[in-house]
């Protein structure tokens, strides 16, 4: 069968949580159908990516996105009612160019990734999934109450467009699936129980465990660009370290990941390093000690929490990431709400290596367990033929 796979971002690096997705899913499902990719791109191609790509698929096509037509298209979309998530990332050059494309390959599926490229196929008389992945209306709720006041109304317009959005994107693709059971019940959509749930998996090949110097207490990864992490770094430095450091005066915390915002960058002291971009975030977990993830806002399953878990690093983290994981708190991961929670977790397991020890064996053997990418995306293959996911 052919494929489209229709991307809002080149699926490579994958330094994003989307493009991580994306990459492992047309990786599995190439092992059976051919694959056209159809990605559209708002930055600098990165030199490797067509080569690594084409190992998987038939034909890469990537569509520039220029940020004088975003932001043409955003002031366009501001009176439209659609959502600026989706405004992003429409034109109608690159409608054109990919109804073009479609009909050039006749494929046999479209598979959209999220909700910012739906608009290019409506309507479109070919058999459709749609990943949501995440509920992007929730994650603009959230964002609500931690906003400057003079973003409120705005993100308040966007919370309501996503919603209509998010319920009619439902009717327009035959078949749709989302990271989560808890992401799912969230979808504003009467039927949203037909949501199939495709977590994502861990690469345990390459995440494993290794043996490297302990140079740091606490680590903590991500897009640093990403709003839900910059206000998780600065939960964690603001509010947990001040609860640690009268009794772990010494303590180092690593923030390590691409695209450090200013307000991450501010944060860097004698006990917090901020990497920004590192070539290998391996040799982050392998350093660390404790891995923490504080996540107080945002949707979805976090990326982080399985790679750390994969390496045998014992993990922390809110009530919010957890439901995504549904991991056993106390057994495989540790979950905490408020900062003296979160540093009396931490001074355990910096005091209790054999209990840090146990959580992140326990943690290992969960995520080998739950977390697969063949078997993941063996669903999508199945609704793709019409066949009963499993």
């Amino acid at each position: 069968m052919r494929i489209f796979f229709l991307l809002p971002r080149v699926p490579y690096p994958t330094e994003k949580g989307d493009k991580l997705r994306a990459f492992h899913q047309i990786k599995q499902l190439s092992k059976h159908h051919e694959i056209i990719l159809c990605a559209l791109n708002d930055g600098v191609l990165h030199e490797d990516a067509i080569p690594v790509l084409k190992k998987y698929v038939k034909a890469i096509h990537i569509i520039p996105i220029p940020k004088i037509s975003i932001a043409f298209n955003l002031l366009k979309t501001l009176f439209s009612g659609k959502p600026l998530q989706v405004g992003y990332f429409y034109n109608t050059s690159s409608a054109a160019k990919i109804h073009k494309l479609i009909e050039q390959y006749k494929p046999d599926h479209l598979f959209c990734q999220l909700i910012r490229v739906a608009e290019y196929v409506k309507g479109i008389q070919i058999p459709k999934t749609l990943d949501y992945q995440d509920v992007f209306s929730k994650g603009v709720e959230r964002r609500l109450s931690t906003a400057p006041f003079y973003l409120k109304p705005f993100l308040k317009i966007e919370y309501n467009r996503l919603l209509r959005y998010e319920h009619d994107a439902f009717e327009a693709f035959d078949n749709k699936i989302i990271i989560s059971a808890p992401d799912r019940d969230l979808i504003p959509h009467p039927d949203n129980q037909k949501i199939v749930v495709v977590a994502n998996g861990v690469d345990s090949d390459f995440f494993k465990p290794m043996d490297r110097e302990k140079r740091y207490d606490l680590l903590f990864t991500g897009n640093m660009g990403y709003p839900p992490n910059i206000n998780s770094a600065e939960f964690l430095v603001n509010e947990i370290l001040p609860e640690i450091l009268p009794h772990k005066p010494n303590l180092r915390l690593l923030i390590a990941g691409a695209n450090p915002h200013l307000r991450v960058l501010v944060l860097k002291s004698a006990q917090v390093e901020v990497s920004g971009w590192v070539p290998d975030m391996r040799e982050c977990y392998a350093a660390a000690r404790v891995f923490i993830a504080p996540m107080q806002i945002g949707t979805g399953l976090q990326n982080k929490l399985l790679e750390a878990m994969a390496m045998q690093v014992p993990c922390i983290t809110s009530p919010l990431a957890f439901h995504a994981l549904n991991a056993r708190d106390g057994e495989d991961i540790l979950i905490a709400q408020t900062p003296k929670e979160y540093a009396s977790h931490i001074l355990m397991l910096l005091n209790n290596a054999e209990k840090a020890k146990k959580i992140a064996l326990n943690g290992y053997h969960f995520v080998h367990d739950h977390f697969n990418w063949e078997t993941e995306t063996d669903k999508i293959n199945s609704l793709i033929l019409g066949q009963p996911v499993i």
